[in-house]
């Protein structure tokens, strides 16, 4: 029998990690890991938001020698890795409401300030909901004060933990339980939601980054980079979610890689306001290859289909693009 052979992307995640170096391998187990977040909790098949916060938090407990306090807001990840009285959190962890993680992470910081515990260090943790709007207030506040706190938003871009509804961080046209595909701009709303990478820059706080699961190298780099400084960061970090978006859960790293290549979701680095490093495109997508792997877009294609909003949505891809000049030099605009 004739197999097909299959030639692999250095650079990508092949299968068994085969083809790459060994410093370029992601390691699931090994002794050096603190494996922060540990098996037994409760995520979805497919969780980007499991496999984003393992990776993020062991990045930073590397950074600081397990030297580490998380405080954490109510969501999706606070309830599947703490169902009372079990918890798959091995670190100190604290759970605070749904709007206050960052007020009780500089609460957190302030008290190990007073206390001379200069080696101790700190992140707070929330979904989208919680950050981009019932923890609106309270983070900003943080940057304006510049604690000394990193915090970490897992965005799948919708309230998943209560039943998907829209959030600020819900890309328009997307259908929702709050954003139906009825009428004639079904889904989300276009013209509304925040895009809080771009508010934390407007800060000028010390450092502020954009990540995905699709690159977790460059994740855990940005936490470590970010846990080597003092004063408030920001890492928003995109984590599809197969149940609110429809889509296979074996698409979850697929999606997250679309999601940069199509320009919808830019990743880069910023340093006191001022955008200092950019993942560049090296092939351009249509946006329509990322959305039709989706059920909350389903809405936008057959018949009759909205190919005029799949058109602004390519549109705002494109104004990405060109905002923060991410197309490689070989790539044609």
């Amino acid at each position: 029998m004739n197999a097909s052979i299959k030639f692999y992307q250095t650079g990508t995640f092949t299968v068994g990690n085969r083809l790459l170096s060994p410093e370029q391998r992601s390691v699931q187990a090994s002794l050096e890991r603190s494996n922060a977040i540990n098996s037994g909790h409760r995520a979805c098949q497919g969780c980007g938001e499991a496999l984003g916060a393992r990776y993020a938090v062991d990045a930073a407990m590397r950074a600081v020698n397990g030297q580490l306090i998380a405080a954490n807001a109510t969501g999706c990840l606070e309830v599947f890795s703490t169902p009372y009285p079990e918890t798959s959190w091995q670190l100190p962890w604290i759970h605070s409401l749904f709007g206050n993680a960052a007020a009780v992470g500089t609460g957190i910081a302030a008290a190990l300030k007073v206390k001379g515990r200069q080696d101790v260090r700190v992140i707070a943790q929330g979904g989208d909901g919680g950050t981009t709007d019932i923890g609106f207030g309270c983070l900003s506040g943080m940057f304006e004060r510049n604690d000394d706190v990193l915090y970490l938003c897992y965005d799948n871009e919708a309230y998943m933990n209560t039943g998907v509804q829209r959030s600020s961080a819900t890309p328009h046209a997307a259908r929702t339980n709050t954003t139906m595909p009825v009428g004639p701009e079904p889904g989300a709303p276009f013209g509304q939601g925040k895009k809080l990478p771009l508010i934390a820059m407007a800060h000028e706080i010390p450092y502020v980054a954009t990540a995905t699961v699709a690159d977790l190298h460059d994740l855990e780099n940005k936490v470590e980079r970010a846990m080597s400084m003092h004063g408030a960061r920001y890492l928003h970090v995109l984590v599809p979610c197969p149940l609110g978006w429809g889509a296979d859960s074996a698409d979850t790293i697929k999606l997250a890689r679309l999601a940069r290549e199509t320009g919808i979701f830019p990743v880069l680095e910023a340093e006191r306001g001022e955008v200092t490093a950019v993942s560049k495109i090296r092939r351009r997508i249509p946006v329509e290859e990322y959305l039709r792997l989706q059920k909350r877009f389903a809405h936008l294609f057959g018949k009759p289909g909205h190919p005029e909003m799949v058109a602004a949505i390519q549109a705002e891809a494109d104004r990405n693009i060109c905002r923060f000049k991410l197309l490689d030099k070989t790539e044609a605009v």
